[in-house]
């Protein structure tokens, strides 16, 4: 009953600030039509475009701006199918495919963190959509019309799988086809000793590789063979604030992309290595929601370009985070489970999705919910100034004090939380086997 009533109540929200401000408040779907230009390009069908033609798919500047295609071969040939939707419909029918992800995510975390009871389930599922939908990735997420919250949903429920499915792997691979960050699993399921499903998860991405170079060869080799896919600069400037990753960090900070270069590459052998170890030890220890956050964590860290709204893991990340508070409560360890649940608050704050008029932030108007805790600090627009490198006197050179703090909060956030979950792993206790899928979760709580 408390998660039908809070989900109500945010959803009923949404509708109600919707209805009551202009379209662009809470829809500006410039993602999901590059998507859907990419398709229709994929079908040979020519997308809106004033300027003047160019090659297809990758040299195609998109929605009379200078957005590109930035996505794999495979990517376009799904989002082709996406194309026959009807523009005045498909913006909405997005947002409504990504509420539904996020109910699905939030079950299958649910369920990774050892519940049963369908009630259960379901209540919890409900509270952390409500949650979800109060955090800015997500609400960027579904502004934009991006994908992430489907991906992730695949992800969580394909690991969450008893190891004895045939297909536990499939649906990390076909992620992985789509965006390239998901190849992270790999490498944290051998790790984990389930080397059939890293095989089946491996095997999958190749064949969606396979599948863009039979439809699309042209495609294809621009994007793999001749090094589309590792030109970051394609998606505007790494280091512009909307960028939560590494990389963006260390080309602020550095003050150029080049000076940023080495120190980025130092830091991700680090995050990567201690990161999925410490990912593995908690999946032996009985705690595989963690492991897979963990996991995703790296991964978020890593990439050269973590968008904002690609951060909407912290979604089954405040919920792990209630579910070991209840925990320790219950276990009667009240100091822990104030840790934990200010944890889960602390990750509300930083990710919530604060209006711009406390930032002056008034690009679509002063009660916009799209400019969170990292906007607050100025910002070069990415799109206006694409074609021009980099540049000394890009704002977020110039950043001081607060704005540091701020405008990178998702990252330092990432780097906090890494380290309490190697904390964690290194003082948990491994079980003497580790059993199949969700069961580890289920002995771990009992």
């Amino acid at each position: 009953m408390a998660g039908i009533v809070a989900l109500a109540a945010v959803v009923g929200f949404w509708v109600w600030y919707a209805q009551r401000h202009p379209l662009g408040y809470t829809l500006y779907p410039v993602d999901l039509r590059v998507y859907r230009d990419g398709g229709l390009i994929v079908r040979h069908i020519s997308p809106p475009y004033d300027g003047k033609l160019a090659n297809p798919l990758y040299d195609w500047p998109l929605n009379n701006q200078s957005l590109k295609f930035t996505y794999t071969p495979f990517a376009a040939l799904f989002f082709a199918a996406v194309s026959y939707v009807p523009w005045s419909i498909l913006p909405r029918l997005s947002q409504l495919v990504n509420l539904v992800a996020l109910l699905a995510a939030t079950w299958c975390t649910m369920s990774a963190l050892g519940y049963r009871d369908r009630r259960v389930l379901a209540g919890g599922a409900m509270l952390g959509a409500a949650a979800g939908l109060l955090t800015e990735p997500v609400f960027r997420t579904m502004y934009l019309g991006q994908i992430n919250l489907v991906l992730m949903a695949l992800i969580i429920w394909d690991l969450r799988q008893e190891d004895s499915r045939w297909w536990m792997g499939i649906a990390t691979g076909f992620a992985a086809g789509v965006k390239l960050v998901p190849l992270i699993f790999i490498p944290y399921l051998l790790l984990t000793r389930k080397f059939r499903q890293a095989a089946v998860a491996l095997g999958a991405f190749l064949g969606t590789v396979l599948l863009g170079f039979v439809i699309l060869p042209g495609d294809s080799r621009d994007w793999w063979l001749n090094g589309l896919f590792i030109q970051d600069g394609r998606t505007g400037f790494v280091g512009w604030g909307g960028n939560q990753s590494l990389r963006a960090v260390a080309t602020r900070l550095a003050g150029s992309i080049n000076a940023g270069t080495v120190p980025w590459v130092i830091a991700a052998v680090i995050v990567t290595v201690g990161g999925l170890l410490c990912a593995a030890r908690l999946y032996r220890a009985g705690h595989p929601m963690l492991g897979i956050l963990t996991t995703a964590l790296v991964g978020l860290l890593d990439s050269p370009i973590s968008w904002d709204h690609h951060w909407v893991w912290v979604v089954p990340g405040m919920m792990a985070a209630v579910h070991y508070a209840v925990r320790a409560w219950r276990a009667g360890r009240p100091a822990r489970a104030a840790g934990c649940a200010a944890l889960a608050g602390g990750m509300f704050l930083v990710f919530f999705p604060w209006p711009g008029i406390l930032w002056s932030v008034l690009t679509t108007g002063p009660g916009n919910f799209t400019h969170g805790l990292i906007w607050s600090a100025p910002n070069t627009p990415v799109t206006k100034y694409i074609a021009l490198g980099d540049q000394p006197w890009f704002l977020e050179y110039h950043w001081r004090t607060f704005q540091l703090l701020a405008g990178n909060a998702y990252v330092l956030s990432g780097l906090l939380l890494l380290a309490i979950l190697g904390f964690t792993a290194l003082t948990a206790a491994p079980l003497a086997f580790a059993p199949a899928g969700p069961a580890v979760a289920a002995q771990a709580a009992a």
